[in-house]
């Protein structure tokens, strides 16, 4: 998950116990409900976890502002180079000299794999604060832009390489890092954008197969489908239209980007020019000028009429017809790929086989 730079007044209770508790490396209280128009707080179901579970923006928001005022760099740390940026690694509450390493591999792939999608990292400088925490997984991601880019993350003591293998939160939060901040109606474009950008970086690495990659968005795309009483994407801000509906949209942009040019460009063309053009989550931009941005890069207008098409009404994908197109066929825990379908060639251009 991400913060904008906006702040409102939220329960100073909740507010002084997750400082507390960010401060001492503990994870957040989550509100059980909505607050201020935020949406619920509510986990994908087990069958497919690419996508976060959710605390309210604000109050989370609060708690990264205050926690970088108050916690300072005392905490053991190390230092990463990669592809250009800084990576300075901070360690709450060490479990041991082990799993300390552990991490930092972690941490390697994670930036590594982000990097490969846009080219290079796309922040000079990341603040990541990794705290300690029970289990094997990493949980309770979440990305800022204040004061400089920072993502605080919690790892389980107990985490093995082979634990982390299948691991998405981290490069989730680290493609957030590369694009800006915009206003909280559209949200929906950062998290679905880091939600369906993940995994394909992921794949590109070498981290993921496409097999899994389309599997994952076979079973978790539906949830972002439009529900009764739907206003649109920028009006509609439930954990399924957030997460997976911006997925659907990000999806939809690369297949006609891809479509319209000959394959010769994709998405990731036109998140390149975003963030060559200063668009990083430490800056404030219009979702004006993102479409404006990213529409050039690519010479076609895909974005800028996607955004008209589904921000302000409810728009259904023909989600079973586009597997079709793309060759994929679910098989159980698994799909399979059909070459001859006529979108094959641009399903292995998103996720080529390494």
């Amino acid at each position: 998950m991400r913060c904008s730079r906006r702040l409102v007044a939220v329960s100073f209770c909740n507010m002084l116990l997750n400082v507390i508790g960010f401060c001492l490396g503990f994870s957040p209280v989550r509100s059980p409900g909505r607050l201020f128009g935020a949406w619920p707080c509510c986990k994908a179901p087990p069958r497919v976890s690419r996508a976060e579970k959710t605390s309210p923006k604000v109050l989370q928001g609060l708690l990264g502002a205050f926690g970088l005022l108050i916690v300072g760099t005392s905490a053991a740390g190390a230092e990463l180079q990669i592809a250009g940026g800084l990576i300075e690694i901070e360690f709450v509450r060490s479990a041991s000299a082990a799993w300390e390493n552990v991490a930092r591999q972690w941490v390697e792939r994670s930036a590594r794999a982000v990097s490969d999608y846009y080219g290079r990292f796309p922040v000079p400088r990341l603040r990541l604060r990794i705290s300690s925490s029970a289990g094997k997984q990493a949980r309770d991601g979440t990305a800022y832009g204040w004061r400089g880019p920072f993502i605080t993350i919690a790892l389980g003591r107990d985490a093995t390489t082979a634990s982390l293998a299948d691991d998405w939160l981290l490069t989730h939060e680290m493609v957030h890092l590369a694009f800006p901040s915009l206003p909280e109606q559209h949200h929906w474009l950062e998290e679905g954008l880091a939600t369906y950008v993940e995994p394909i970086a992921q794949a590109r690495a070498g981290l993921l197969t496409p097999e899994r990659v389309w599997f994952d968005f076979v079973v978790g795309l539906p949830q972002g489908q439009p529900q009764s009483g739907d206003r649109g994407l920028d009006r509609t801000p439930t954990w399924g239209r957030t997460y997976w509906g911006g997925a659907l949209f990000y999806l939809r942009a690369d297949l006609l980007i891809r479509q319209r040019t000959g394959n010769r460009y994709g998405l990731e063309h036109s998140l390149r020019a975003v963030l060559a053009a200063g668009g990083s989550i430490d800056r404030d931009w219009s979702v004006d000028r993102v479409l404006d941005v990213a529409d050039q890069a690519v010479g076609v207008p895909v974005l800028r009429e996607l955004y008209e098409e589904m921000a302000s009404r409810p728009v259904t994908v023909e989600l079973e017809t586009l597997w079709q197109q793309l060759g994929i066929r679910r098989q159980g825990n698994t799909v399979t790929f059909d070459d001859r379908a006529p979108l094959a060639s641009i399903r292995n251009a998103i996720t080529p086989r390494r």
